[in-house]
């Protein structure tokens, strides 16, 4: 379904800043006998609204199609597991959250984050669509509901008595087509007291790092803090606190509360006017993204084009969605690259969307010694880099794509 007006403020009249064409779904792999048949693609557009500068894409894929079996497993992660760890630990300490207290996270996949809680006595529930990963989620001890969160499951929670010390959404807030009903559901599941913990991919961020390979059909939404903070303060709840963490790419990690029982720290009126200066609500801030992507295609290509004639093997490293969006959106197929090593077990043995590189096992790298692989999962750089000792000590070099090409 194509979106004309804004989901958050209801403008019509959505400003584009970017088109990525008829993209595939980006997490939807494929395998050998999948390409029989035609692959489902779909308009990639980013656009802004001009009134509330919420930036969305214009196209909605039903939640059901991309989120009811998931190929995700955010405990793939051992650096992501350990961030979440970090905050859990944080929140019981800060909270004095208790036997007697209630965790909800959103999108809570398998229990990645939740079971740090566990482990400490705080009694916890998560929701997630995904059937597959809420039944690994409850088998980890993280009672899981597969359920998408909406407001009328919000109520249902609160009805029940089952309203939260601490709500976290981890990567969710992004995904959600009802944005408004979504952020009202968390509200009404807050204690008087309560605190909401929301970490999204920053806006900013992704502009200024040219990120634009997150740009994909789950993403809905790409956020600053002077657009979440409108949504928010239109359902219920207020931005009382913020943070800027290093997480995919640079996220924002947003503290609200229900409206009157906090207000906006110093922190969170600071950011909101470095926003303003920046011209981050200005039509030119995002004619200047659109121009660094296109010439950031052409240079990869050009790369990768001339390390193919000298007769280079080169593969790729993270079957992950970004690494999806930059492949189709760039032309970059088999000719180009051999494989994409992936650590997930749900991922190998599949094809990459739209292209169709196969997805191998990352040993591949060091018994078929590519001499360069383009790191796809550059989120997690540090954590591949270092897990890929072998392959560089043998002679290989990582291709890091953005935001400037660079050869490691």
């Amino acid at each position: 379904m194509n979106q004309t007006t804004c989901r958050g403020c209801g403008r019509s009249g959505l400003e584009v800043v970017l088109d990525l064409g008829e993209m595939p779904l980006a997490n939807a792999i494929l395998k050998e006998e999948d390409l029989a048949r035609p692959e489902p693609r779909f308009p990639l557009v980013m656009a802004y609204c001009p009134d509330c500068w919420l930036v969305q894409i214009t196209e909605t894929i039903p939640p059901d199609v991309l989120f009811r079996e998931y190929t995700y497993f955010s405990s793939v992660s051992d650096a992501f597991v350990e961030h979440s760890r970090v905050i859990a630990e944080r929140l019981t300490a800060e909270r004095g959250l208790r036997a007697g207290s209630l965790v909800i996270e959103l999108a809570s996949n398998d229990g990645y984050l939740l079971q740090h809680y566990a482990r400490a006595g705080v009694p916890v529930l998560g929701i997630d669509p995904a059937r597959n990963i809420a039944e690994v989620a409850t088998a980890r001890g993280v009672p899981t509901l597969a359920e998408f969160f909406t407001r009328e499951l919000a109520d249902e929670l609160a009805t029940s008595g089952r309203t939260a010390d601490v709500v976290h959404a981890n990567n969710v807030i992004a995904h959600i087509p009802d944005l408004n009903g979504f952020v009202a559901g968390i509200a009404r599941i807050l204690k008087p007291g309560g605190v909401a913990v929301i970490e999204t991919p920053y806006l900013r961020e992704l502009v200024e790092r040219l990120e634009f390979d997150t740009i994909y059909h789950e993403h809905l939404f790409y956020h600053s803090l002077t657009a979440l903070s409108r949504v928010f303060e239109r359902n219920g709840l207020t931005i009382v606190d913020i943070e800027r963490i290093p997480v995919h790419g640079g996220s924002l990690r947003v503290f609200a509360m229900r409206t009157g029982a906090g207000k906006a720290s110093a922190a969170v009126r600071s950011l909101l006017a470095e926003e303003t200066a920046i011209g981050l609500c200005s039509p030119q801030y995002y004619t200047a993204f659109a121009g660094r992507v296109e010439a950031l295609g052409q240079e990869l290509r050009a790369l990768l084009t001339g390390l193919r004639a000298e007769g280079h093997t080169i593969a790729a490293y993270g079957a992950a969605a970004k690494g999806a969006v930059l492949l189709n959106a760039f032309g970059i197929g088999p000719d180009l690259i051999s494989f994409v090593a992936d650590r997930s077990p749900h991922k190998q043995g599949f094809l990459m969307p739209g292209v169709h590189i196969p997805i191998v096992d990352p040993d591949q790298l060091v018994a078929r010694r590519p001499q360069e692989c383009l790191l796809l999962a550059w989120n997690f750089a540090d954590e591949i880099l270092a897990q890929q000792a072998e392959y560089r000590r043998l002679g290989g070099k990582f291709i890091i794509p953005g935001p400037k090409l660079t050869l490691v």
